[in-house]
């Protein structure tokens, strides 16, 4: 059996490279959101009103259930916090001569 070597977890599991692309962004907006959770020492509770989302909801995002958020839900609850988000993008050519 040949093995087969990828960039991330996200192309290992995938089956489409926007798939896990999309998965890319949703776990770094995940991670952002935690880290705004613990830097300003929030509860659950705290998160989920600031956030704009129940407690439960928000036990999912800390428990990484990132099948049940979309890029959206999570820009939202990113701009609800006030957390500033930017996007780079670059050319797929300009990525792998890096």
């Amino acid at each position: 059996m040949r093995r087969q070597r990828f960039d991330s977890v996200w192309d290992a599991i995938a089956d489409t490279s926007p798939e896990a692309a999309n998965l890319k962004l949703r776990s770094t907006l995940m991670i952002i959101l935690e880290n705004h959770i613990r830097a300003n020492q929030l509860t659950q509770a705290q998160a989920a009103e600031k956030f704009g989302v129940t407690q439960p909801r928000m036990s999912d995002l800390l428990r990484g259930k990132i099948n049940l958020f979309s890029l959206d839900t999570l820009v939202n609850m990113a701009a609800a916090a006030q957390i500033e988000l930017t996007l780079h993008a670059k050319p797929h050519e300009l990525a792998d001569a890096e």
